[in-house]
């Protein structure tokens, strides 16, 4: 009871000021009056166009954040686009290897037309100074089997020593368990290349005839002898000819035709 008595006391007391402010309001002079409006619009003025500066700055930032999405969307697009353009560029080097990898198996198939091949893929290299073989994506169903020669483009590869169903396992010419009846092109005597453990890419000539004339850049190949190398293929060319005190000892380093840590297609002899 004592808070509406209180509110009815504020209640009163506003409205007789409301009727005061009235009363001077209409007595004041039409004059006086402009001088008034003039005094509120000083005071009010600066504050409206502080409001619409504030507004104007507020529609800015929407427009901005507006072009910020855009840009992020349109980046969005971008990305997509270079995703596309990527994985096609992929496709192309693909079909481009293909392209490559079918003229290596033309060329091979060219150049070795006197004997029955099949073309082959190198699908695991383990070439290391102790070890070197690789793996090749044909095997038994295929017609491979121990014993066959493999050569490359260069040149000869090796033999294979293993064979499942699908794969086939090849003794390169580097191993150093690997032994090949060769010839040099200035002398019909045979020698023996062997594996070494000095570099990937180098043999070691070894029993060369006493009377044989070795020249640096000779090329070695194939004897024919042995009973796994077909005579003819290339193995490689002399690149130093070492002289010891007993000629009987002399031996000779020959560097592979072959590249054996980018080999990556082969053919198999079968006949």
């Amino acid at each position: 009871m004592y808070r509406n008595k209180k509110t009815g006391i504020i209640g009163i007391i506003i409205t007789i000021i409301i009727l005061i402010l009235v009363v001077i309001l209409s007595n004041i002079d039409v004059k006086n009056m402009s001088y008034i409006e003039n005094a509120f619009n000083s005071l009010v003025m600066p504050i409206q166009n502080g409001l619409t500066y504030l507004k104007n700055k507020v529609e800015g930032n929407n427009s901005f954040f507006d072009d910020i999405s855009n840009l992020q969307k349109e980046n969005e697009e971008l990305k997509t686009k270079n995703s596309q353009l990527e994985q096609s560029l992929r496709e192309l080097e693909i079909l481009k290897a293909e392209n490559e990898t079918l003229k290596e198996y033309v060329n091979l198939k060219d150049k070795y037309n006197e004997y029955e091949t099949i073309p082959a893929y190198v699908i695991n290299k383990d070439i290391t100074n102790y070890n070197n073989t690789i793996v090749i994506n044909i095997g038994e169903k295929d017609g491979v089997k121990p014993d066959m020669t493999v050569i490359a483009d260069q040149g000869l590869v090796g033999h294979v020593i293993s064979t499942t169903q699908t794969t086939a396992k090849v003794q390169t010419i580097i191993d150093t368990a690997s032994s090949v009846s060769a010839t040099m092109s200035t002398s019909d005597d045979a020698i023996i290349v062997t594996g070494t453990l000095e570099k990937a890419s180098t043999l070691k000539a070894t029993y060369i005839p006493t009377e044989a004339k070795v020249l640096e850049n000779d090329r070695v190949e194939t004897s024919g002898i042995g009973g796994i190398y077909p005579k003819g293929i290339t193995i490689g060319t002399i690149k130093e000819i070492v002289n010891t005190k007993n000629i009987t000892d002399r031996y000779a380093y020959v560097e592979t035709a072959v590249d054996f840590k980018k080999i990556e297609t082969v053919l198999v002899i079968i006949d």
